[in-house]
């Protein structure tokens, strides 16, 4: 369950939101829904997002519904520290491509009575737990897993399946290079790549 009020409010502390899922699940779109609510209440927010990502925009965060806020682009975690002063909220989308210091940067802002909003991916193509993620999500307060739809079976999916043919961990991409599957789904697709390899391997 997700609470935005404190019980206590001479509390001085904030807190950390996690919103996770796979590819096309709506994380970045849940990211600025309620960033826009806080600036809605005349708080003061600053958006963050790594500098690699520039698929659709160099200094907004958008999703892939086209909804935007603007964003601040940084090359590393600790920009974040020294830019996020005197604020309300701050939000954070493709967390999965900072470094770890971005675990301490979240913390030291929630400690400083800041209400910080990650959104990122919790697995990368392969099924694994995805860079600084699973740290952020053991030390959030609020954790919301979001599910898109599997585009071979239509039930919930949380994987994402990379259609394209690399091996990079990280490979900024779209439909053209990922769709979200489930987990009977993936793993079925996992199972004829390994064939398939091993064919072509075999074939030689």
């Amino acid at each position: 369950m997700f609470l935005e009020n404190t019980v206590n409010h001479n509390e001085q502390f904030g807190w950390i939101e996690v919103i996770c899922g796979s590819m096309f699940s709506g994380k970045t779109e849940e990211l600025i829904r309620r960033l826009k609510r806080a600036q809605f209440a005349k708080q003061k927010v600053e958006i963050f997002k790594p500098a690699i990502d520039v698929r659709y925009d160099v200094e907004k965060v958008v999703s892939h519904d086209a909804n935007e806020i603007r964003s601040t682009p940084v090359p590393s975690s600790a920009n974040i520290r020294l830019l996020a002063s005197d604020v309300d909220v701050v939000g954070i989308d493709e967390a999965q491509f900072f470094d770890e210091e971005i675990v301490a940067v979240c913390n030291d802002l929630a400690n400083r009575g800041v209400r910080v909003i990650v959104a990122g991916l919790d697995m990368d193509f392969k099924g694994n737990p995805f860079g600084p993620m699973p740290a952020l999500m053991a030390t959030a307060e609020y954790v919301t897993k979001v599910h898109a739809v599997c585009t071979r079976t239509g039930n919930l999916a949380h994987y994402s399946h990379r259609t394209a043919a690399s091996d990079e961990i990280v490979l900024l991409g779209e439909t053209q290079e990922y769709e979200p599957l489930s987990r009977s789904a993936y793993f079925k697709a996992m199972a004829e790549e390994k064939l398939k390899k091993a064919e072509e391997k075999n074939g030689k």
